[in-house]
């Protein structure tokens, strides 16, 4: 094991990897205090096997002096369980990379990294197993190299880990400090001494940030909106909504109901709207096909309602731990018959949080169904945001109150108005008593076919969706305003649509870059920014071009738009749309 030279890092990748269960996740857990604990924005993605244990699996950290919310086109550092996690990650290797490799098996295997790349060869299986008799604390000794790698001082690593692992048993905190000290022994042995390693990180000034998820960060904003009902079943990759929920919501008087099935969640989640509780569910794409027929109904009915989908690379069970955007078409068209709904799409944890709060609102303000389309890296990796403002007004929307309605000559559900939103009293109310049904109705909710009734229904319900639209969020953009040449994606190509935007501006490229947060309906914004440039690409996964033939729909010029997709589960990296877009330069 040689040291080179000492640099210094204020932008760097880790990956950890192995079977699942060898414990990657904790590694770059406890790396992500230590990059935290020096003022470094951060980002941790992983990737698994839909298994419950077994099968690879890789936890990947990006920290970096700049908030770039995603993953850099190359691994810095690697520490490989086994022979597949140098097969699958070598090749990814940056120049001048490091890994740190399990040799209990043997030697790394030739023919995956570059000649540039440092191994430091360790045998953590077979030294956890003769020093403390289980190979379940060679994570733990991995994070002893991983932190003299650094140039972490020792002291700091262990304080980390204590502070990672304060809540287990004294006797498991005791063997996994053991660990961690073999890990400095045998650094030590190979003249890789504390504070003395390869690389150093930078440190920039601390400031206060939460490291959560897309899932989390949504699901606390259901709650500051006013949320107090969810339901739902688990399904990858939406089931930490649900986990938060049962955590959390009944503290603040809310109810969590996981139901037996799709279909009754969402039913359950209408029939609580209902009441005039403000009412979410969350699945992903099998679960959001069962849950079509009860949106409709809601979009009949005229009930607020939010449903989350945390998008995964289908069809059917498909690939359910992999991110894809292929849902798109039936968040904006499914369910039967024509009613108004509406589609929002974050890119980063904050986004998550303001868009369930603007959801809340929405669905309340217009009485219809609101979709959050989520992607599995959404939903699922984490990112450090800065503290979110909880100070929200909650939106009570045409809610009539008993005094309310008394003034009212005649109580009608289903008014026809000016803005298509009528008023609405919570069942129980004394004169409030109105039918809810599926079937088309009269503004009293009696059930009629007269055609008449059914053309002024169906406009009735379209007007809300036409007289709120300068109301609904509007996208995020970056880049050159007055650039030729633009970049348009939503969900997980956020952040390295953002990454590409400066790395084009930095090489004398100019582009804009436009993130529609309100995905359906295509706002006016939208289709201006693609009708001012020269070419949009438009960038997202999925096979079809879901994104591309929306704006297509609404009047955006198919001519000047280049669909740049992907659906084999990877991510887009910042260089690759780089090239996509220089490509596109050189025709």
């Amino acid at each position: 094991m040689t040291v080179a030279d000492t640099r210094t890092l204020d932008d760097l990748t880790v990956a950890v990897s192995g079977q699942g269960g060898d414990g990657s996740l904790t590694v770059t857990t406890l790396a992500a205090r230590i990059l935290s604990a020096r003022g470094f924005h951060m980002y941790s993605a992983r990737s698994v096997a839909s298994r419950i244990k077994g099968g690879h699996a890789a936890a990947i950290l990006r920290g970096s002096r700049a908030d770039r919310g995603g993953l850099d086109d190359d691994i810095d550092l690697l520490v490989a369980f086994d022979d597949e996690a140098v097969e699958r990650i070598g090749p990814a290797m940056a120049p001048n990379g490091i890994v740190v490799f399990d040799a209990s098996a043997g030697p790394v295997p030739s023919g995956h990294l570059s000649e540039d790349v440092q191994v430091f060869a360790v045998p953590f299986a077979r030294l956890a197993v003769r020093d403390l008799r289980r190979d379940l604390y060679k994570n733990s000794l991995a994070f002893g190299v991983l932190t003299r790698v650094l140039s972490v001082g020792d002291a700091e690593a262990e304080a980390c880990m204590d502070e990672g692992f304060a809540r287990l048993p004294a006797l498991l905190r005791q063997a996994n400090r053991a660990a961690l000290r073999r890990g400095f022994a045998f650094a030590d042995e190979q003249g890789m001494l504390d504070g003395e390693g390869p690389w150093r990180l930078a440190a920039f000034d601390v400031a206060p940030r939460l490291m959560i998820s897309g899932n989390e960060a949504l699901a606390l904003g259901f709650l500051v909106a006013g949320g107090r009902f969810f339901t739902g079943y688990p399904i990858t990759p939406a089931s930490e909504i649900l986990a938060w929920m049962e955590r959390h919501l009944p503290r603040f008087g809310g109810v969590v109901v996981q139901a037996e099935d799709e279909l009754a969640a969402v039913n359950m989640a209408i029939g609580a709207a209902l009441t005039g509780v403000r009412a979410m569910t969350a699945t992903s794409g099998p679960g959001l096909s069962l849950m079509q027929e009860g949106v409709s109904h809601a979009g009949s009915a005229e009930i607020p309602l939010v449903i989350v989908d945390c998008q995964r690379a289908g069809p059917s069970t498909g690939m359910p731990t992999k991110p894809e955007q292929s849902d798109l078409s039936m968040l904006a068209h499914g369910g039967n018959g024509e009613f108004p709904r509406i589609v929002l799409s974050p890119g980063d944890p904050t986004d998550c949080y303001e868009m369930a709060i603007a959801a809340v609102a929405i669905s309340r303000r217009l009485q219809c169904p609101v979709y959050i389309a989520l992607d599995q890296a959404v939903a699922q990796h984490s990112a450090t945001v800065a503290p979110f403002d909880l100070d929200v007004a909650v939106e009570q929307g045409s809610v009539l109150d008993a005094a309310a309605l008394a003034e009212l000559a005649e109580y009608r559900r289903y008014l026809i108005t000016p803005d298509g939103v009528s008023p609405w009293v919570v069942p129980g109310t004394p004169g409030g008593m109105s039918l809810v049904t599926g079937n088309e109705r009269n503004e009293w909710g009696q059930v009629s076919i007269d055609p008449a009734n059914r053309t002024a229904m169906i406009a009735k319900r379209a007007r809300k969706i036409a007289r709120a639209i300068d109301t609904l969020p509007l996208g995020r953009r970056w880049g050159d305003p007055g650039a030729a040449v633009g970049l348009l994606g939503v969900g997980l190509e956020v952040a390295p649509m953002r990454e590409a935007v400066e790395r084009l501006a930095a090489a004398g490229i100019a582009v804009a870059a436009l993130q529609p947060r309100t995905l359906w309906p295509v706002l006016p914004e939208t289709v201006a920014f693609v009708n001012e440039r020269r070419v949009t690409h438009v960038v997202e996964h999925n096979d079809e071009g879901q994104v591309f033939h929306m704006l297509a729909e609404a009047g955006a010029p198919a001519g000047s738009m280049i669909g740049m997709r992907r659906s084999d589960g990877l991510v887009f990296t910042p260089g690759e749309i780089v090239d996509r877009v220089l490509a596109e330069a050189r025709r």
